[in-house]
């Protein structure tokens, strides 16, 4: 599916009378709504428009209060949004296996705080390089024996994970869940974001999913698509997923870790591999690891966006609290990964399964054409442990959203990428989204403080 004219013929051959059509906001929810077929038509060729609150409120449609772009101060008006014949998909389980679900990106003045947008921008940037890029994304998440009624009852607290203990890479767990693992992989299959490998891991209930690698902006696509049906496979088997960074200081937090890998449009080679050089590592991939490196700490914010995801950050828990970098090290922020041209890559695992794909892929892919242009070297890999090592202080992580946040509006790096107003909206989207946190009173504090305080 390429052109307005596909998708209008596979709307006509199917008889369809609604479309789904949705868009992702800011937060990578997938916000949506079905689309009368002479409405969809139209559409195709006009764009239509679509409020822009999805882009002013946060993921409980609590509306920002200290953003520029849209607010009570513009009245909400209908933003444009262009349909993307490309990102069709079937919904299996819609309209009798007729469904169809395409995705949107907002235009106009909105164009500039989308995360798709965003993301396009930074490919486009790859390309006036040279340079093509290959991604893939993979997640963790958590599968609970609960309803969204039930957990709510619950008050989140006491969640019945599907099983218990430390399974990992279990084919007893997997064959026992057959039934909802053989359903989420058809789903995937069926609606064109496949699995490269599909395991338990070290926990209660908790499951890793590769999605397979594609050309970046399909690659993103992919993983917001998974991270959404694999909430909806879940839910109508009666079970509930969680993409959280942390559900439990118990256990490990949740990655989105974002392998990516260079080539040349010119004679489509690998740009990151060098037969002669060491470890095979390209000037190339070298001055892109340079430039992920350094502008991490800046870009935290879009890749660690909520507050949970700073509970994941902590040393000792399979997540880097440093910008490091290291061959095959998996205690570091950015692993190389070699294996020839055809497989050379960086695995960017700083990324939590709670970020938004878009907005990760473009911090991760942002920074490492940032260090291509600007030739920035890497500081020395990191051999052994990274949590035993202790590095200069400019690789320091932020160690709260709001401290990411202010680092992301004062970046210049992330201003030349994503645009000044990018910056200015997501940056204040983050500082609201930590003022809401201070607000609460959580567990921790009343078992603190109760008494004896």
């Amino acid at each position: 599916m390429h052109t307005a004219a596909q998708a209008r013929q596979i709307v006509k051959q199917r008889d369809l009378d609604y479309v789904k059509v949705g868009v992702f906001d800011t937060d990578g929810v997938l916000r949506g709504k079905f689309m009368g077929r002479e409405k969809f038509l139209s559409a195709l060729d006009k764009g239509f428009g679509f409020c822009d609150v999805v882009l002013g409120w946060d993921s409980a449609d609590q509306l920002y209060d200290n953003t520029v772009f849209t607010g009570w101060h513009t009245g909400y008006p209908d933003a444009q949004v262009r349909i993307l014949p490309e990102s069709c998909r079937d919904l299996p389980f819609e309209f009798d296996g007729r469904g169809l679900l395409f995705l949107g990106e907002f235009a106009g003045a909105a164009e500039q705080v989308c995360p798709r947008g965003v993301l396009r921008r930074v490919v486009a940037r790859a390309k006036d390089m040279g340079l093509a890029a290959t991604a893939a994304l993979e997640y963790e998440f958590f599968l609970f024996d609960e309803t969204p009624n039930s957990a709510a009852a619950k008050g989140y607290r006491g969640l019945q994970p599907i099983s218990p203990g430390n399974f990992g890479y279990s084919l007893l767990r997997a064959s026992t869940w057959a039934d909802f693992h053989g359903a989420l992989l058809r789903t995937c299959q069926e609606m064109d974001f496949p699995l490269e490998g599909f395991h338990t891991e070290t926990g209660p209930g908790v499951l890793e999913a590769s999605i397979d690698k594609d050309h970046a902006l399909a690659a993103a696509d992919k993983a917001a698509l998974f991270k959404t049906f694999a909430k909806v496979e879940a839910q109508r088997h009666g079970l509930m997923a969680t993409f959280m960074a942390k559900w439990s200081a118990d256990y490990p937090g949740q990655s989105g870790h974002i392998h990516l890998s260079l080539n040349s449009i010119k004679n489509g080679q690998s740009a990151f591999f060098a037969a002669r050089a060491a470890d095979g590592i390209s000037p190339t991939m070298r001055h892109f690891l340079g430039g992920q490196q350094a502008l991490m700490p800046e870009l935290l914010a879009m890749i660690a966006p909520t507050v949970n995801a700073y509970t994941r950050l902590i040393p000792g828990f399979w997540a880097p609290t440093e910008a490091t970098w290291g061959l095959d090290n998996r205690t570091c922020a950015l692993r190389v990964i070699g294996g020839g041209s055809d497989a050379q890559r960086v695995e960017y695992r700083v990324a939590a399964a709670d970020a938004n794909p878009y907005l990760a892929l473009s911090a991760a892919l942002g920074s490492g054409l940032w260090g291509i242009e600007h030739g920035i070297e890497p500081a020395a890999p990191v051999m052994g442990n990274a949590y035993d090592q202790r590095q200069p202080k400019r690789l320091a992580l932020p160690q709260s959203l709001g401290e990411a946040a202010q680092r992301l509006v004062r970046s210049k790096a992330a201003r030349v990428l994503f645009g000044d107003a990018f910056v200015e909206h997501f940056a204040a989207s983050r500082s609201w989204e930590e003022r809401q946190s201070r607000r609460a009173v959580t567990d921790w504090q009343l078992q603190r403080y109760f008494e004896i305080i």
